[in-house]
């Protein structure tokens, strides 16, 4: 078996002497080519490199952020999993979403011996993708396309995504509490809050306005806090096209009741109520903001955006599990 490990020596949880035990471990067992990202960006290039060349495995070493760079490169000519190499993640940052929603463990070692043992056992499945990209007639329909793997968001939480990347470029450490902070801060920062400036726009249906919160999910839960799952929409699956949890309101009292439901969420029930929106499996739809606004995609801010189209990929990339 012809391999490749991309391995980000900034991951929050692993170490450099980490990083050469699971190369060894990994090494044993298939003919491996291990890089170490230089650079923002080097992950998709090498995904991109792995595709052309027609390896069999692409392992990522690192946080979502990774996952998701070389998520685009193995899919930078559009999905194939018969053809594309098959990936497989050791997570290595601070939450590890997509990792966690497959199923893996959330240590580096652990994950290691779980992905050595679907190997020998043959264990994978084909996961579906989110796809983001400019609307055609606006003025973002030149921003290319991009694969999301769990989730992406317009509004405000990119804008809670946005401060913790400052913050980490200060020298911060991506911990929970950080994004409780952010959160904090985006909340009464807000200016949109009372008045949403979103519409979602889908074939066949009537569009929901004044939207100020645009959660889209790929897979359930959402997140992760600590060891807590929160399930936005419990529903989302890599099995179908992609969910929504929007909210039309940010007083003080409708984000007090649904943090608390977000907090307390299962599989079973997720945020609910007049003023939340939850849509299911829906293979095609476009967010629109009469304002620019903070865009986020698997934990990625992407800049401000006004117009967003988004599509549902099934059965997109082949996964090890």
């Amino acid at each position: 078996m012809r391999a490749l490990l991309v391995a980000n020596p900034a991951a929050t949880t692993t170490s450099a002497r980490t990083r050469d035990v699971l190369t060894h471990a990994l090494a044993s067992e298939m003919k491996l080519e291990a890089v170490t990202t230089e650079y923002r960006g080097h992950a998709r290039d090498l995904g991109r490199k792995a595709a052309h060349e027609g390896l069999d495995l692409v392992v990522a070493l690192g946080g979502d952020g990774t996952v998701n760079e070389v998520v685009n490169g193995l899919l930078h000519n559009g999905p194939d999993p018969e053809r594309l190499p098959r990936l497989a993640v050791v997570p290595g940052g601070s939450t590890n979403v997509f990792a966690r929603a497959l199923g893996l463990p959330n240590d580096a070692v652990e994950a290691t011996g779980a992905l050595l043992d679907a190997l020998r056992e043959q264990r994978e499945r084909t996961v579906g993708l989110g796809l983001a990209a400019g609307t055609p007639g606006t003025e973002d329909e030149s921003v290319p396309a991009r694969w999301f793997t769990f989730c992406a968001g317009f509004g405000f939480d990119a804008g809670v995504v946005g401060r913790v990347e400052q913050q980490r470029e200060r020298g911060k450490r991506s911990t929970h509490a950080l994004y409780v902070r952010q959160l904090m801060r985006q909340f009464w920062e807000e200016p949109n809050r009372h008045h949403g400036t979103v519409t979602l726009e889908r074939p066949g249906a009537d569009p929901v306005t004044d939207l100020v919160l645009s959660i889209v999910c790929n897979t359930s839960p959402w997140t992760y806090l600590g060891n807590r799952p929160l399930y936005a929409s419990p529903e989302a699956s890599f099995d179908t096209a992609l969910d929504v949890l929007a909210l039309d309101r940010l007083s003080t009292p409708a984000v007090a009741r649904y943090a608390t439901q977000l907090l307390t969420s299962t599989p079973e029930r997720g945020p609910h109520g007049k003023h939340a929106v939850s849509l299911h499996d829906l293979t095609d739809f476009t967010l629109h903001s009469k304002v620019p606004l903070p865009f986020q995609m698997d934990g990625d801010h992407l800049g401000l955006r006004t117009s967003v189209r988004f599509t549902g990929v099934r059965r997109a990339l082949r996964v090890i599990v």
